[in-house]
């Protein structure tokens, strides 16, 4: 069983922070990089969270992932965005999008955010639970490096390509679901890779296309999707998304998000807001209706609801995470910025 340390969130972006500042970052992308990672470790989203400040690092510092980047913005049309995140990390490049967008959102009731030339968007649920929380509905997807074969080949061309969506409710927290279009995230095939754990049948298929339950042989083939050839269908729309609309790297072109060498990954993200308010109809009040339909039979439970269960423990008694990773974290923390 993998050894545990607590640490309060606080700390913990704290210590994600001067790690990121160690390694090149400007204060305000190593801020958004250590929170977004927190944010992911809270959820339970471990895939998307301390098992990702090694590469991140390594990456910054090979200069596969520019360092200094500064995201930009340009508006196509009144409601259309595109934000270049300049082969920076992701995070920066989103906290602008969703900025803007609700601005956008806000005044004409919707708006589309493309963004290119991008990086790891980690757990999308951070993201669009900080749109429903503002009073919008977020849909936000992602493409992500080659990991899954269309239905009937065997060599990967699509991503994982996640999906996710929240919508905010009076009273309660928002309704959040995000999903990946593989059976789970490669982020956990890749944590329990550096766990030494096996990955259970199902979720991955070797270079051959025989099942495995090695996750570092699942790396080298591919991904199993959810539904079979309706979530390479899905996958497909992604894509379409995340880089056509947006001019970002394919899946099958993109560069490793995990690895320091090669080019930057410059895949794309994809996020449309929406104000939730009409004069025709309640909307809140008719959201409600419909889950309590979904939540009344017994057995049954809303999307979110164990993110939500570990989020808040996360918050009353901080973070629950493997010791190596902290030990990972302090020693890049506590090196000096000119070794980056």
């Amino acid at each position: 069983m993998t050894s545990t340390s607590r640490i309060g969130m606080a700390d913990a972006t704290d210590l994600l922070f001067r790690a990121f500042r160690g390694a090149g970052l400007t204060g305000d992308a190593a801020r958004s990089v250590a929170t977004a990672l927190v944010s992911a470790e809270a959820e339970g989203q471990v895939g998307h969270g301390f098992s990702r400040l090694s590469d991140y690092v390594a990456q910054a510092r090979s200069g596969k992932v520019n360092a200094g980047a500064v995201p930009s913005a340009r508006a196509l049309s009144p409601t259309q965005i595109v934000v270049d995140a300049d082969h920076g990390f992701a995070f920066p490049a989103l906290d602008l999008a969703v900025d803007q967008g609700l601005e956008v959102a806000g005044e004409l009731g919707m708006a589309s955010v493309a963004i290119t030339r991008s990086h790891h968007a980690g757990a999308l649920s951070v993201q669009v639970d900080r749109i429903a929380r503002a009073g919008f509905i977020g849909l936000m997807m992602a493409n992500t490096p080659k990991a899954i074969a269309p239905w009937g080949g065997s060599a990967p061309v699509f991503g994982t390509n996640p999906i996710a969506f929240a919508v905010p409710r009076d009273g309660a927290d928002p309704l959040v679901i995000d999903l990946s279009l593989s059976q789970v995230a490669r982020g956990k095939v890749m944590h329990a890779k550096k766990s030494g754990l096996p990955i259970p049948e199902g979720w991955a298929l070797d270079a051959e296309g025989q099942p495995t339950t090695d996750p570092e042989a699942a790396l080298q083939g591919s991904m199993m999707p959810i539904g079979g050839a309706k979530g390479t269908a899905l996958a497909l729309m992604v894509e379409i998304l995340s880089t056509v609309l947006t001019s970002a790297a394919f899946s099958a072109e993109a560069g490793s998000f995990f690895t320091a060498d090669g080019p930057p990954p410059g895949v794309g993200q994809f996020l449309l807001i929406l104000r939730p308010d009409s004069p025709a109809h309640d909307f809140a009040a008719r959201l409600e209706t419909l889950l309590s339909l979904v939540s009344a039979e017994d057995g049954t439970r809303l999307p979110g609801e164990r993110r939500l269960k570990q989020l808040r423990a996360a918050q009353l008694d901080g973070l629950c995470v493997p010791v190596h990773y902290l030990a990972i974290a302090h020693e890049l923390a506590d090196r000096p910025a000119t070794q980056a």
